[in-house]
């Protein structure tokens, strides 16, 4: 893919689907990236609530779920999904950043044995995360995302980095945190950054599993394993964030077919990986 008059289209030229939003401001000054969930129902709802201007609010992306890219601001204006926001001394970030919404209804609670998003639909097990977010102390479920719309978003994000020279990818989360959790635990965030930014000073280091682990949800043997668990000997892993002995993990191999695996590890069995 590539970019053209600041809209999206393919390496022949032919643009991506685009669905124009009245939720708009003037030109934009670039520095960064924000990732998003929907919290809708669907891509398609959410792109029609987003193209109304009674939603007051819109993004530049919208990508489905089966990786599927829809356009609905160009890439040189303002679109509405930061909200109340800063960064490094940049306050309102709409004005700032170019804003990918990614299919996901966010946030689930167990309901009579079934996840079940705000909006009453029930969804199982295995599309479900349980996991702490970053800016908060309870475990809650999150829902997962496809390994189609992860690669999308890597492929799109590089080239908006290269083409805007972009500074940094962040979350919502990160730009106003207490007030946003958007993407959410079950976003990689760390491994998605340094994909996409190429930078080997935002890579850590790299540690390997000395024995088959099990991975959690939490940071405790109480908590369920994740599909994946054990994590083969050998697995490279990048510690995300640590409560006493248990470190937060994301693993950087796919596991039991189980692609962008993040949970908690006991780091008594873990260890630097030996260089090449």
């Amino acid at each position: 893919m590539k970019i053209l008059n600041h809209t999206l289209c393919q390496d022949d030229g032919e643009p991506f689907p685009f669905v124009a939003t009245p939720n708009r401001g003037d030109k934009l000054e670039h520095k960064y990236l924000v990732i998003h969930f929907t919290a809708g129902r669907s891509a398609e709802s959410s792109i029609k609530w987003l193209a109304n201007p009674r939603a007051n609010a819109s993004a530049h992306i919208v990508i489905a779920r089966d990786g599927s890219i829809t356009q609905m601001v160009r890439f040189d204006r303002v679109a509405w999904h930061a909200g109340r926001s800063s960064w490094q001394g940049d306050v309102g970030l709409n004005q700032y950043s170019i804003g990918i919404e990614l299919d996901n209804a966010g946030r689930m609670e167990r309901v009579g044995g079934h996840w079940r998003a705000w909006f009453q639909e029930e969804f199982p097990d295995e599309e479900v995360l349980e996991a702490v977010h970053k800016n908060e102390t309870v475990l809650s479920g999150w829902h997962t995302y496809t390994p189609e719309q992860i690669d999308a978003a890597i492929e799109l994000s590089s080239v908006l980095v290269e083409k805007y020279e972009l500074l940094d990818v962040l979350g919502h989360d990160d730009i106003s945190p207490g007030r946003k959790t958007d993407p959410g635990p079950a976003f990689p965030m760390a491994n998605f950054r340094a994909r996409v930014l190429g930078r080997a000073d935002d890579v850590e280091e790299i540690l390997v599993t000395t024995t088959g682990l099990n991975i959690r949800t939490g940071p405790g043997t109480e908590n369920p394993t994740l599909e994946g668990s054990p994590l083969p000997e050998g697995t490279q892993v990048v510690v995300m964030g640590s409560q006493g002995n248990w470190r937060l993990v994301t693993v950087l191999d796919t596991v039991h077919d189980v692609m962008d695996l993040e949970g908690w590890v006991h780091g008594r069995y873990l260890k630097l990986a030996e260089l090449p």
